[in-house]
């Protein structure tokens, strides 16, 4: 069974930036998920390339996930006519020692959330830790793309935004 052990981490500075790699367009929609479903499925397109992804509905480091490549074309109407909310973002490659860290920078009304992700072989793997790695939000489901799609960064309370930096 595919699982994915992922840690996610807000993005502190700019010093990233000189390190990336490459960088490239994503968007993604959600064409179902909870509370009717125990999982998400969404379709993304990430540069020229199309997925469809289901993921666990759990919070936290490990969770099931399923990816499939599909037709560009299929993803973009699927994108029009069957998703709801959309995110968007642009995802910067940045390696660190080894470790490829995925940095998305939001746009629209995430616009202003940077969150850096790394998959692990094992949960308790080590991994560098950049001084532009901030606070560790792999548990806090408010940072799941599902979430964002949803209840945009732009829509967060003050006291949520607070909760950002603690």
């Amino acid at each position: 069974m595919p699982v994915e052990i992922e840690r996610k981490f807000l993005v502190t500075g700019d010093a990233w930036r000189a390190a990336a790699k490459r960088s490239e367009a994503m968007v993604q929609g959600y064409l179902a998920g909870p509370p009717a479903a125990r999982c998400s499925v969404r379709v993304r397109i990430a540069g020229e390339a199309a997925y469809l992804n289901i993921k666990s509905a759990t919070a936290g480091v490990v969770r099931d996930e399923y990816e499939y490549a599909i037709p560009l074309a299929d993803a973009r109407r699927m994108l029009d006519t069957l998703a709801g909310n959309v995110v968007a973002k642009r995802r910067h490659y940045v390696e660190v020692d080894g470790h490829l860290f995925e940095i998305d920078e939001f746009e629209g009304d995430n616009a202003g959330l940077i969150v850096a992700e790394l998959e692990l072989e094992a949960e308790d793997a080590p991994f560098p830790r950049p001084a532009w790695l901030g606070r560790e939000v792999s548990t806090l489901v408010r940072y799941y793309n599902l979430n964002l799609a949803v209840h945009p960064y732009a829509h967060w309370s003050t006291a949520e935004r607070e909760a950002q930096d603690a």
